[in-house]
């Protein structure tokens, strides 16, 4: 059964007002909000255990370590890891890709050739483009047609032996769009033998992940964007790629030995996991896991997808009103700008007066916004607590907007 009031009275939070308004919050593609198992989960570690992990024998130690390390059997099941040590915990999506363009550095030389595509966050970009500055490769761009979906023959054309990274979003945190990824990986496969990395911060959070089934070598997403605290996250890494590449960071955790005279790394995943980890926050992924595994995937794709089609239509209705990606496969995310209105931030504080959250800018995908030759978008995006009677309220918001703005 899905009950909505069942699932928001867990979210204390939004029962706050915002300007005197009750506030809609619509801005889960930059960030959710946080169920009470998962706050009460962070709190308790600090509360009842604090103590750092892997590295005691006295009782709280122990603790730790066992809370934490039953947090990443948890997220391995969540993305069906066939092991658990290929869950590596990093600070979110922006560390995964830094860190995988970092270890890559050795497998890349000149002339070598790395596949994004234009729907790419900026953290999907820089890291490639700084591997590029670092070894002499060359960074080739999937191109995507007016309704943002990509245009994979050039996908066909890009691979060749030289291809040695492709690495894609599962979902466009700027337009929602879905990416074919299991067609792109089979594309790949066939033409090469690169590192297959998939960006999942804006697929984990709305449907069931699969990574034996992608077949990738690399899939990385964060909590923050999945009920759980900011400042954590995911890298998963097929166990022969991880054993054989070098470490990211030296440090305590990820030694098996160290003397003036030399170092040998630690087994996975702690090869990858240099320093104190943020055990808390590890700790509130897996509550955020049980969260989402409680409500079901299936629960939570079917009433987000009622959600964006609810809000396109009502949306469409306003004269002058532009989606962006409209006719494209997509989840979670209406962006939009009103004709005549150039700066997308007008509307935003419009509807920030009336207690309604929105994400309005580029969203760090300028590449999208050259595109189509605008500074930014109004992006509302969706989570499961969200209501229609929340998506009415967006949309006299708009229309308040165009009438003040026009």
């Amino acid at each position: 059964m899905f009950d909505i009031q069942e699932i928001r009275s867990q979210f204390s939070i939004l029962n706050q007002e915002v300007n005197g308004k009750p506030l809609v919050y619509l801005d889960n593609a930059a960030t959710s909000q946080k169920p009470n198992s998962v706050l009460e989960a962070y709190n308790r570690y600090y509360t009842e255990i604090n103590a750092n992990v892997h590295r005691g024998i006295h009782t709280l130690s122990q603790l730790a370590t066992e809370e934490m390390e039953l947090s990443r059997r948890k997220i391995q099941k969540f993305i069906n890891a066939e092991h658990d040590f290929e869950v590596i915990f990093t600070k979110g999506t922006t560390e995964g890709i830094n860190l995988i363009s970092y270890i890559l550095t050795s497998e890349l030389k000149k002339d070598d050739e790395i596949i994004i595509s234009y729907l790419e966050h900026h953290s999907n970009i820089v890291p490639w483009q700084m591997l590029c500055e670092r070894t002499g490769a060359k960074l080739r761009v999937i191109p995507m047609d007016e309704n943002g979906v990509l245009q994979l023959e050039y996908l066909d054309e890009f691979l060749s032996e030289k291809t040695k990274v492709v690495s894609l979003n599962q979902v466009s945190n700027a337009l929602g769009v879905v990416n074919p990824i299991s067609e792109i990986t089979s594309k790949t496969r066939a033409a090469s033998d690169a590192y297959i990395i998939i960006d999942g911060a804006q697929s984990a959070p709305h449907f069931k992940i699969d990574v034996q089934a992608l077949d990738c070598d690399f899939f990385v997403f964060s909590g923050h964007k999945m009920y759980a605290p900011m400042g954590t996250g995911v890298l998963y890494g097929k166990r022969e790629i991880l054993e054989k590449l070098p470490p990211f960071q030296g440090g305590g955790e990820m030694i098996a030995t160290c003397s003036f005279d030399g170092t040998t790394y630690a087994g996975l995943p702690f090869k990858y996991e240099a320093g104190t980890p943020n055990v808390g926050g590890n700790i509130a992924i897996g509550a955020a896991v049980d969260f989402i595994e409680r409500v079901g995937h299936e629960n939570i794709q079917n009433h987000e997808n009622a959600l964006l089609e609810y809000a396109q239509r009502q949306l469409l209705e306003i004269e002058g009103l532009k989606i962006y990606g409209e006719k494209a496969h997509r989840t979670g995310v209406v962006s939009f700008n009103l004709e005549g209105i150039g700066i997308s931030s007008d509307v935003g504080m419009i509807l920030d007066k009336m207690g309604v959250a929105v994400r309005t800018g580029h969203h760090c995908t300028q590449p999208i916004m050259d595109f189509f030759d605008i500074a930014g978008t109004v992006r509302a995006s969706f989570a499961v607590y969200n209501t229609f009677n929340e998506i009415d309220v967006l949309v006299e918001g708009v229309k308040k907007a165009k009438r003040m703005l026009a």
